[in-house]
């Protein structure tokens, strides 16, 4: 795959936001055994564990602490990054905290955007740009079909309005300020999955908290269907997205989401984690009343197949299948850092969908 050769990120400057999370802390890994000099611009890693701090994500980059809605910390940030390729995960990323806090989701999420585009209008080292939004973008109307890059826009919860709006105010800078000079796209991915992943009121993460401690799992809406896969997948695809746009190419909205084989309900995919953990794992419906979330989501992604190559690897098999591996390998104590490299090189030389 063209955007994952080291010859084209090799010494090129990358700057990442949200390198202190469960993707942004994948990706820094990818890019830093790429050869790519890659600074990140983040807060403290949201979890204790994390995968920042398992994997040693820092040690190879340039690390900076602060807050999206900090605009002087992360223009100076960008300004002594002075980077090629800006990729931006930093947010606020799980609904339920957004019924918690969405004044503080809408301005992570909306206001950081701006900054991080304002910063960028303002570098003019910058060539290519990935925003990163979410599946959750689209205005769901709960219907069979997979979302197509052209659907409307929306949100009935704080956190998917928060990344509609991310998507309007991309186009907008992008049209207003940026088309002249800089190539940017947004990317809408799947519920992912992998190791390294703490975030309470996350699915996958939440069942191996409670099957380490012997305890049942609470679910709340077991019948919801997502669509599922590894880390790896979306990343993949952000990459190869980054490689096109820099050369000027692949500017607008694609989604990277699993086959269609590995678009399952909530209820499905626990089934087949609890078969893979063992040791009794066990899970049931929570009854009791949750704050709204869709109830089918499904992504289409033939545009990203047919016009940039990208194509997935893992199955949902292969995928469940990396998830434990990695967490049992951390429970035992290996070295984190080598064993997240190690899947990272299995994905690049391995990976297959069969």
């Amino acid at each position: 795959m063209l955007g994952l050769a080291p010859d084209f990120w090799q010494g090129r400057s990358v700057l990442v936001t949200g390198h202190t999370g469960f993707k942004g802390g994948w990706l820094s890994l990818w890019l830093q055994k790429l050869g790519a000099q890659v600074t990140g611009y983040a807060l403290t890693p949201p979890t204790t564990p994390s995968l920042f701090e398992t994997a040693c994500v820092g040690e190879a980059m340039q690390h900076h602490l602060g807050d999206l809605r900090d605009a002087a910390k992360l223009e100076q940030v960008m300004q002594a990054a002075a980077p090629e390729i800006v990729f931006h995960l930093a947010a606020q990323s799980l609904v339920r905290e957004s019924y918690r806090d969405p004044v503080g989701t809408i301005t992570s999420n909306v206001i950081g955007t701006m900054n991080v585009l304002e910063a960028i209008r303002r570098q003019p080292s910058v060539k290519a740009v990935v925003i990163i939004t979410s599946d959750k973008c689209y205005q769901n109307r709960e219907w069979l079909w997979p979302y197509r890059e052209d659907e409307a826009l929306g949100g009935k919860d704080p956190y998917s309005a928060s990344k509609a709006c991310a998507e309007l105010i991309t186009a907008a800078w992008r049209g207003s300020f940026l088309a002249d000079r800089v190539a940017i796209a947004t990317a809408r991915a799947g519920n992912v999955i992998g190791g390294g992943d703490w975030a309470v009121d996350r699915l996958v993460p939440d069942a191996l908290r409670a099957w380490q401690a012997g305890e049942t799992v609470r679910i709340r809406y077991p019948d919801a269907v997502r669509p599922w896969q590894h880390v790896l997948e979306p990343l993949s695809g952000y990459l190869l997205l980054a490689r096109r746009l820099h050369d000027g190419q692949a500017v607008g909205a694609w989604n990277f989401g699993p086959q269609e084989s590995d678009t399952l309900s909530v209820g499905e995919l626990l089934d087949r984690l609890a078969s893979r953990w063992g040791q009794e794992a066990r899970w049931h419906t929570d009854k009791s009343e949750h704050p709204h979330e869709a109830g089918m989501l499904r992504l289409d992604s033939s545009r990203a197949r047919s016009q940039l190559g990208w194509a997935t690897r893992f199955n949902s098999t292969q995928a469940l299948d990396r998830v434990v591996s990695w967490h049992r390998a951390w429970l035992n104590g290996q070295d984190m850092h080598a064993f997240t490299l190690g899947q990272i090189e299995e994905f690049m030389t391995q990976g297959s969908n069969e």
